[in-house]
C-alpha cells in the first residue's frame, strides 16, 4: 500500500513537462480528458492511452502513472462487471473499464507534475474565489497525508492483533472502527494546528492579497500549447469526420 500511495504525492522531477507552465500542462490534461471522454473505439482508446504513455514517460513518472493505475484497477473492474449486467456486450463494457483509466491517466499526467502551489497559482489566474482556492488545494495536500496515515494506523493495528481481512463484509467493517478513530483524531489536530497557522499569518485579513510567484508563459510554452491546440482539433475533426466501429 506504501508503493501505491506514493504514487499520488508530488515530487518535483527534472523533465521538459515539468517545466512547462502549469496553465500549459492543465491545457494538455483537460485536452487528453476530453479525447479519452468521447473515443468510442478499440483503436481509438489504445492511441489516446500510448500517447498519454508517451508524455509520461517523458515526464518522468511513468512508474508513479502505473503505480495510480494499479490503485485503480478495482474500480475499472467494477465498472466491466456494472455494464455486463446491465446487458452491454463485452466489448462495450471494456471500453468503459478502459475509457475510465484514460480519464484517470489523463488527470494525473497533471496533477502528478504540478505541486500544490502551482495549482494555487493556476486557480488564482482563473479569477476563482479565493476561500475555495485555498480548500481544494489543502485537500490535494493533505489526501496523500491521509492515505499514508490511514496504512500506518492500520499497520500498527495489525501488530496488535487486528485481523482486518478477515470475516464478512460486515465483520471487516466493524474492524475498520479502530483504524477510522485515530485517523479521524489526527485528522482534527492536523486541522487545528493548519488554522493556527493560518491566523498566525492573518489569513483574510487582505481582501486581495498579493502573490509571490507570478508565471509567465515562454515561447516554448506558447508552441508546446498550440501544438496541442492543432493536435486536438485534427483529432476531434478525425471522431466526427471518420467514425470507426467499436
Amino acid at each position: 500500500m506504501y508503493w501505491v500511495a506514493g504514487g499520488f504525492i508530488f515530487r518535483r522531477v527534472g523533465s521538459p513537462f515539468h517545466s512547462l507552465d502549469p496553465r500549459v500542462k492543465l491545457l494538455i490534461s483537460a485536452e487528453l480528458f476530453v479525447v479519452s471522454l468521447t473515443a468510442y473505439s478499440v483503436t481509438q482508446l489504445a492511441v489516446v492511452m500510448g500517447v498519454m504513455l508517451c508524455i509520461a514517460a517523458v515526464a518522468k513518472i511513468l512508474k508513479r502513472v502505473g503505480r495510480t493505475l494499479v490503485f485503480s484497477a478495482g474500480f475499472s473492474v467494477f465498472i466491466f462487471v456494472i455494464n455486463l449486467f446491465a446487458r452491454q456486450s463485452l466489448l462495450t463494457s471494456a471500453i468503459y473499464s478502459v475509457r475510465f483509466l484514460a480519464i484517470i491517466i489523463s488527470t494525473s499526467l497533471f496533477f502528478i507534475t504540478t505541486s500544490p502551489d502551482e495549482l494555487e497559482q493556476v486557480m488564482k489566474s482563473a479569477h476563482l474565489p479565493r476561500d475555495v482556492v485555498f480548500a481544494f488545494t489543502t485537500a490535494v495536500r493533505f489526501i496523500p497525508v491521509l492515505m499514508l496515515d490511514a496504512i500506518q494506523i492500520v499497520d500498527a493495528q495489525k501488530s496488535r492483533g487486528l485481523e482486518v481481512e478477515k470475516g464478512n463484509l460486515i465483520k471487516r467493517v466493524r474492524k475498520m472502527v479502530p483504524v477510522l478513530i485515530p485517523l479521524v483524531v489526527n485528522s482534527v489536530i492536523r486541522s487545528g494546528e493548519l488554522a493556527e497557522a493560518m491566523e498566525s499569518r492573518a489569513y483574510g485579513a487582505v481582501p486581495r492579497p498579493t502573490s509571490l510567484n507570478r508565471y509567465s508563459s515562454s515561447k516554448r510554452d506558447k508552441l508546446v500549447a498550440a501544438g496541442s491546440l492543432i493536435l486536438f482539433i485534427i483529432t476531434v475533426y478525425i471522431y466526427v469526420r471518420f467514425p470507426t466501429p467499436l
